[in-house]
């Protein structure tokens, strides 16, 4: 019985054992994968804050440069274009060129919202060459792209969407450009979509317009763009 006994004990212990180890390898295991998965959430994470920022620090207009005698200034935290004693156009342009990216911002018109967010443009004065998504009263075609000093305009809404631009209230505009393609959307929806060969060579920098006439006066805040 002893024997008997004994040899159970050493295949109990064997058990156990073998159990200890499998209990352990799995534990390891699934550490590993939780490690491995912190990781991986940690550099995405990173990632996507690296690649997405704000245009606008809500504060001054350090990181723009302002074309023309027109009114740029910063009020309650929101960046305010007004048309200057000259009435003329005037710009204010990032100075860092984007080529592929993802912009959203948000505007409001007061008095007349004749304005517009230029893409991969270049300027001399305050003659601008690029490309322009439409910001202006309801029915002049908001989310349209406009070739300045080109071809004129390129694609504009249909005008039942130009129902969606809010008179007097907050909009929300998102532009994404990718090579030679360009989509707009207006407080949430899509506006246009253009696939263009000139575009697709262009190169600089993103712009506000203020529109010459005078009596023009826009707010902007919560520019943030993604590159890609």
């Amino acid at each position: 019985m002893y024997f008997i006994l004994e040899r159970g004990s050493n295949n109990t212990a064997t058990m156990l054992a073998s159990g200890y180890e499998e209990l352990t390898f799995i534990f390891k295991n699934q550490f590993m994968r939780k490690l491995f998965c912190f990781f991986l959430s940690c550099f995405i994470t990173i990632a996507l804050t690296a690649q997405t920022k704000s245009l606008f620090n809500g504060k001054n207009l350090d990181g723009w440069t302002v074309h023309g005698t027109e009114k740029w200034y910063v009020e309650d935290g929101k960046l305010v274009c007004e048309s200057g004693p000259d009435k003329q156009y005037g710009y204010l342009s990032t100075n860092s060129n984007y080529k592929n990216f993802i912009l959203t911002l948000k505007f409001k018109q007061e008095a007349n919202g004749n304005s517009g967010v230029f893409i991969r443009s270049g300027i001399e004065g305050v003659k601008i060459s690029g490309w322009q998504v439409e910001v202006a009263p309801k029915g002049h075609h908001t989310g349209g792209i406009y070739e300045s000093y080109g071809r004129g305009w390129l694609v504009q809404p249909k005008l039942e969407d130009e129902k969606r631009l809010k008179s007097g209230k907050w909009n929300k505009l998102k532009i994404k450009i990718v090579g030679d393609e360009i989509t707009t959307w207006l407080n949430g929806k899509q506006m246009v979509y253009l696939k263009d060969e000139k575009i697709g060579k262009g190169e600089g920098f993103i712009a506000l317009q203020i529109h010459d006439g005078g009596g023009i006066k826009v707010r902007w805040k919560n520019l943030v763009i993604k590159e890609l």
